[in-house]
């Protein structure tokens, strides 16, 4: 059995808004397995459940989130959809330290060490939690996945669109949060219009002869870099953000000083890690009304965004051959828009080299999704024939 924690009244408010049918099941699912994963796609509403759970809870809860912008997301989503107050959730982040009925953490304070010793870990143990909501639950650091098996008494829910990671650690979050208690293909809840439709477009570009001898040379470490970083995927970026002039679009990619050569090329605002938070959430706030169409960024950008009108998303490079963050970047212009238009999602890839066979393998979960890629060459693109 679990620990009730500490009662808290909490529910739904309806007002102007319908839970969705599969949220219903998917928070009874977890409440009545007692603890466990619950999958769904990016932009389907995983907040929703999250709050759906806390009202089947009654209890004070903690929910763990990758960063500062998705607490203050959950916060906001939260104030609409319960019943709870300003006064009832605390922030408890790199800037706040705010311990409330609903406190949102992040990883990364969690984690955070201060004399070799995970100061802010005891937040876990030292208060009567009636549940304990992970957020993006695959991006688990792993000091957190240690405090975990330490509190099994705890009602645990992990929330995910893609629990997949490459260092196969999936069953360990099985293993310390619970089973998967719901998870629904992507093109079911598409079907049902929850989600935008979106094409895959992979479009191959060749080396110059220069880059060519410079990757066939490279250390092996290097060479994934070199490829991903080629010149020639700037002049294709720059043909497609003309191309889509129109919408909102963002691009995406690893290596900093490639994002800022773009960001310099398109004329169009970086995010990157050493952004500062108030930097981002005015940009990504100027992005949602329009005032600018493309942004350049990097892996912040990942998770946890809600960017409900980009339209388009154009990859550049990536963390190799991860399947989860192919995902997460589709995920990012998923959010159903307000015309009913579909999504795009373009990685720029360079031909016969790592970063195709890389390309390959992150395809791979969204294959399994039902998602398929058409490919197709630069020059289709310079002529426009897309």
């Amino acid at each position: 059995g679990y620990v009730d924690g500490q009662a808290h009244d909490i529910f739904l408010k309806e007002d102007g808004w319908k839970i969705r049918e599969y949220q219903v099941h998917a928070a009874e699912g977890f409440w009545h397995g007692g603890s466990g994963v619950v999958v769904l796609p990016c932009g389907a509403g995983k907040t929703i459940v999250g709050a759906a759970a806390m009202a089947h809870a009654k209890a004070t809860t903690l929910i763990l989130v990758t960063n500062t912008i998705a607490a203050r997301q959950w916060r906001d989503e939260l104030l609409k959809r319960t019943t709870l107050t300003e006064d009832e959730i605390g922030e408890y982040s790199g800037s706040k330290k705010e311990i409330r009925p609903v406190t949102i953490a992040t990883y990364q304070v969690m984690t955070k060490k201060k004399n070799g010793v995970y100061s802010h870990l005891d937040l876990f143990d030292s208060h009567d939690w009636g549940l304990i909501i992970y957020d993006e639950v695959h991006l688990l650091p792993a000091p957190i996945f240690r405090f975990t098996a330490d509190i099994q008494s705890r009602r645990r829910l992990g929330l995910t669109a893609t629990l997949v990671r490459e260092d196969g650690m999936e069953g360990e979050v099985f293993s310390l949060i619970g089973p998967k208690r719901f998870d629904v293909p992507w093109k079911e809840i598409e079907a049902q219009g929850y989600i935008a439709p979106a094409e895959c477009i992979e479009v191959r570009v060749n080396l110059t002869e220069a880059e060519r001898i410079a990757y066939a040379t490279a250390e092996p470490e290097e060479r994934y870099r070199y490829c991903a970083t080629t010149r020639t995927k700037r002049d294709v970026v720059q043909e497609l953000v003309s191309l889509h002039a129109n919408e909102q679009i963002l691009v995406i990619g690893q290596y900093l000083d490639q994002l800022d050569d773009l960001g310099e090329t398109l004329g169009v605002p970086v995010i990157q890690g050493s952004t500062p938070q108030k930097v981002r959430e005015e940009l990504f706030q100027q992005f949602r009304t329009g005032e600018i169409t493309c942004l350049v960024v990097s892996k912040v950008a990942n998770f946890s965004i809600d960017l409900p009108e980009a339209t388009i998303a154009i990859q550049v490079s990536g963390a190799f051959g991860s399947r989860q963050e192919e995902a997460q970047r589709l995920g990012r212009i998923l959010r159903p828009k307000a015309d009913g238009r579909g999504a795009r999602f373009y990685s720029v890839v360079s031909r016969d080299t790592i970063d195709q066979d890389f390309a390959q393998n992150r395809q791979r979960f969204l294959a399994e999704q039902g998602y398929s890629y058409t490919i197709i060459d630069a020059d289709d693109v310079f002529q426009g024939k897309i």
